[in-house]
């Protein structure tokens, strides 16, 4: 039988209950174990797919087309556990299923009831990722407790204990312990009401999980342990990381808690194996180099709204060992003060993903200017159809080429919807969603990127390049070098004469990891390091001739 684990949050929102379950299931597979991971958000939208970016961050999408948590990011980034739509819950998705049955019928005239329909419909997702291949189940509660929206999802994993037996479920409750800096103290009392509120609900925790920015002693330990009815070995202390997250499980493990994990679940473990783990951390803390790299978007200013984005420039600087300075560009910044002041001294240029016309022309300004000034530059989904635009604009002379996107009667429609998205009326689920394979031209920077000629990537868009236009783009020194396999939609653009200067259509940022970089992201940040050199080189040859 699979063991579950059930992470909540308590106190205050934001405390890293993602990182946390993550980190988990981490320590766990580096202890031999087969591990799943979840999370149920008490939302009513379905998905994520229609919320904007300022409220909820970026949307994480997964091999099956699932819109997700930005939180599945990091149970990739940590884990190889895999992940699928059902991994993933909102209260709109449970509530949807729930009046569905009923409008079919299922529950035979009986009256539908927040308990059991709705508790059963989520305890019956937490059982769908229990298979023979799976030894542990972790489940993260979004939210905090106490939420009125999040009061379904606590009743159904206290249930949840009942139906599968105790010994078979861990309960790890995250919370806030304070340091008052004007009474030179840490406050208990948040964490001892927060599991208060917990206990009144019918669930005891097992862990306690501390987060705080100061030690927490010994003696404070053991009163949280007394109020909060929990062994003393079982309050963990999580100190604020001053590094990088990715320190986390090295910060649990060294609290015992994967020792304590495996303790009560009775798991047939291995020893510890996180050699890897301590040999990127170093590579984190002293590196050898440093880039400026300026992404440039429409929601620079809100940082998960470009999360894996983040993410996958700092692995590919742990590969080469470097430290990667993000300069996060508005594009209206660009569009008001100019690309030449607002990307000065930048190594390299990367445009990410986004919708609607807001911000577009602050992005094609900063594409000439990685273009003009041969600044290696990588654009994503968006990025792609923005570099195109760009193209055909400045180098092709079509002065009002553009996406039907933003303007629907554009002379020249060098990106538009394909046929199958022209009635389309729907915005949730319904793009070019999930894992697509693309066939790449052989000798591309994509090919050295990757080595090999097929691979698969993950997308989230509904225009695509207009291939009414490639050979006009190819004769100018714009080529596609990757395609779908049938060759009917363009995948990557490269622009030929130029040190580095790539974009495609899919979203690479979701399959990058701190251990194994993107090839993309890793060659991106090689060639800004490549022009650093170039510019260090050139100064000093200047200083040296005068």
């Amino acid at each position: 039988m699979a063991k579950h684990i059930f992470v909540t949050g308590g106190v205050v929102s934001s405390l890293g209950k993602g990182i946390t379950s993550a980190s988990i299931g981490l320590l766990l597979e580096r202890r031999g174990m087969r591990v799943r991971l979840q999370k149920f958000d008490p939302y009513i939208n379905v998905d994520p797919g229609t919320m904007s970016p300022y409220q909820h961050g970026e949307v994480y999408v997964l091999d099956d087309g699932a819109e997700t948590d930005l939180d599945l990011g990091h149970y990739e980034r940590f884990t190889n556990a895999p992940l699928n739509s059902d991994c993933n819950f909102t209260t709109g998705r449970i509530y949807r299923a729930v009046i569905d049955k009923e409008r079919r019928g299922e529950y035979k005239g009986k009256t539908v009831q927040v308990i059991p329909h709705i508790t059963d419909e989520i305890k019956s997702c937490i059982k769908k990722l229990v298979t023979p291949d799976v030894d542990v189940v972790i489940t993260e509660i979004g939210g905090t407790v106490g939420d009125i929206e999040g009061m379904p999802f606590f009743e159904a994993i206290r249930q949840f204990a009942l139906d599968v037996g105790k010994a078979n479920c861990l309960y790890i409750h995250l919370t806030l312990v304070p340091y008052l800096k004007a009474a030179g103290e840490l406050k208990t009392k948040p964490t001892q009401h927060s599991v208060g509120m917990l206990r009144q609900i019918g669930i005891q925790p097992d862990v306690l999980i501390c987060r705080t920015e100061k030690e927490l002693p010994a003696d404070e330990r053991e009163k949280i342990a007394l109020f909060c009815n929990v062994e003393p070995r079982a309050v963990i202390e999580e100190r604020d990381k001053e590094v990088s997250v990715y320190e986390v499980p090295l910060s649990l493990a060294q609290n015992g808690l994967d020792d304590f994990i495996v303790e009560r679940l009775h798991l047939s473990a291995k020893p510890l194996d996180m050699e890897d783990w301590r040999t990127m951390l170093e590579h984190i803390r002293s590196p050898l180099h440093e880039v400026n790299v300026a992404v440039v978007g429409k929601y620079a200013r809100h940082h998960d709204a470009y999360k894996s984005v983040y993410e996958s420039l700092y692995h590919a600087g742990i590969h080469h060992r470097t430290r990667v300075h993000v300069r996060k560009i508005q594009t209206e910044q660009v569009e008001k003060e100019g690309a030449d002041r607002v990307l000065a001294g930048v190594d390299a240029i990367l445009v990410p993903g986004g919708y609607d016309k807001r911000g577009i022309a602050g992005k094609l300004e900063a594409i000439r200017f990685a273009r003009e000034q041969e600044i290696p530059f990588l654009g994503l989904c968006l990025g792609l159809q923005c570099a195109t635009i760009e193209f055909a604009r400045n180098v092709l002379g079509l002065p009002d080429a553009s996406s039907t996107e933003f303007n629907p009667d554009t002379p020249d429609k060098v990106i538009c919807l394909l046929d199958a998205q022209q009635n389309v009326t729907d915005r949730g689920g319904t793009q070019r969603l999930g894992a697509c394979e693309q066939v790449l031209v052989e000798g591309s920077l994509a090919h050295k990127a990757y080595g090999k000629l097929r691979v698969s990537e993950r997308h989230r868009h509904r225009y695509e390049f207009n291939n009414a236009y490639r050979e006009r783009f190819a004769a100018h020194g714009l080529r596609v070098t990757g395609t779908s396999p049938d060759g009917g939609l363009v995948e990557v653009i490269e622009l030929e004469g130029h040190p580095w200067f790539l974009a495609v259509q899919c979203h690479p940022e979701f399959q990058s990891k701190p251990t194994h970089p993107h090839p993309l992201f890793r060659d991106f940040i090689g060639a800004a390091l490549a022009c650093r050199h170039e510019k260090k080189t050139g100064r000093a040859k200047m200083v040296a001739a005068s």
